[in-house]
């Protein structure tokens, strides 16, 4: 079971910086572990890697944590989520998720310059394959309805 303190702590940010840590000593294979990041160009390189949040959940529905909202609940997540859909990036959804739901948190670190142009999918927000922008009948939230 997750928690408020995973979220926030030590452990996450070690999660992150471990993907950061082994993109770059994937693009470097050739440098020690321990010499790593004393290398002009692997640190370099390491600095720039960015990293991503996917949350899946118990209902397969799954989101990108851009940033965690700064809500004072122990008992939710919540974070406001990158919308896959061009049509929902001009606003913000901030999403609250129930701590029991996670089932799994992904770190995925990528350097820019070779960022797959298909990234992980995202199904907290994308649209219906028939064209309808919203799977849930008369609803105006863009989540589907139906998980993978």
């Amino acid at each position: 079971m997750f928690d408020y303190d995973w979220f926030h702590g030590v452990p996450f940010q070690q999660q992150q910086e471990e993907a950061r840590y082994r993109c770059t000593m994937r693009h470097f294979p050739e440098i020690n572990r321990e010499d790593l990041l004393d290398d002009e160009a692997a640190h370099g390189f390491h600095v720039e890697v960015i990293v991503r949040t996917l949350v899946y959940l118990r209902d397969g529905f799954s989101y990108e944590l851009k940033e965690m909202a700064n809500v004072d609940s122990k008992s939710h997540l919540i974070f406001e989520c990158e919308p896959v859909d061009e049509h929902y990036k001009v606003g913000s959804f901030v999403v609250t998720v129930p701590f029991d739901e996670i089932v799994r948190v992904e770190a995925f670190a990528v350097h820019p310059s070779e960022r797959p142009e298909d990234m992980p999918l995202i199904t907290g927000f994308r649209t219906r394959g028939d064209g309808a922008e919203h799977a849930r009948e008369g609803t105006d939230h863009p989540r589907e309805s139906a998980p993978l």
